[in-house]
């Protein structure tokens, strides 16, 4: 296929499930007249029309915010969580990444704690419930504190934003060839075990989110770095190794 006037033509091919009890297999689908600068989402919505008007059913994709924020539009493209480029979720990828003319295929998030919903929309409120897990942190009520009466040091600070960043996209779970949801978690234990406001919980919470993410039916960690590879705000995998360390501190 060739450009016409810097447009570009895609063969795509999309996982379609009618519902969580049907089998489900790949369609092929041809898309024209895609601007490099579109975003994958908006070329989705073009081929979505394109289905309308054929009399045939739109796919299924969630999405929200648009902006690499939420990261619930995330698919898996090519074999890669959220595409070939890092550090972006699959709504702030471009067209222009892809040649023309080329293949495309979008296949929705595996695993066996992310049932397929219709699709590409799997359910991720495991993840949910593993959040729900760490429960609340300690805080005076009342009048508000003076600013300094919590000191924390900058570095403290500085790496539980990092852990903090994560948008709870399941991207990890999808690259990991052991459905693990432990970068996730661990972010979030992390997260909360640096600052002074979290201490309180410190052991309860470490206990109670790395048994919900066994009783959610997620792999085990076995240090295969994808997670990381994939993860669109490059949480790092060290918080996997100190939330090992959190849940050995609360049970020994």
């Amino acid at each position: 296929m060739s450009s016409i006037n810097g447009r570009r033509s895609y063969k795509v091919r999309v996982w379609r499930q009618a519902r969580a009890a049907m089998d489900g297999r790949l369609v092929d689908y041809a898309v024209d007249a895609i601007e490099p600068d579109m975003s994958f989402l908006e070329m989705i919505d073009q081929l979505n029309e394109k289905l309308l008007k054929q009399g045939e059913e739109s796919i299924a994709i969630e999405s929200d915010c648009r902006e690499g924020i939420c990261g619930t539009c995330g698919v898996v493209i090519d074999g890669r969580a959220h595409g070939p480029l890092v550090n972006v979720t699959t709504c702030t990828l471009r067209m222009r990444e892809f040649p023309d003319g080329a293949t495309i295929t979008v296949e929705p998030f595996r695993a066996n704690a992310f049932p397929v919903v219709k699709d590409l929309v799997v359910d991720r409120s495991a993840l949910d419930r593993i959040q729900e897990r760490g429960g609340y942190v300690s805080v005076n009520a009342g009048s508000a504190p003076e600013a300094n009466s919590l000191p924390v040091p900058k570095d403290l600070a500085e790496e539980a934003m990092d852990s903090a960043a994560c948008i709870q996209c399941g991207a990890c779970v999808a690259a990991c060839p052991n459905a693990s949801a432990s970068l996730f978690v661990s972010a979030r234990i992390r997260h909360f075990a640096l600052l002074p406001q979290g201490e309180a919980e410190r052991a309860r919470r470490a206990v109670a989110m790395v048994d919900q993410m066994d009783a959610e039916g997620f792999g085990d960690c076995s240090n295969h770095g994808e997670c990381e590879a994939a993860c669109p705000k490059a949480i790092s995998i060290e918080n996997i190794a100190k939330m090992r360390r959190e849940y050995m501190r609360a049970v020994i």
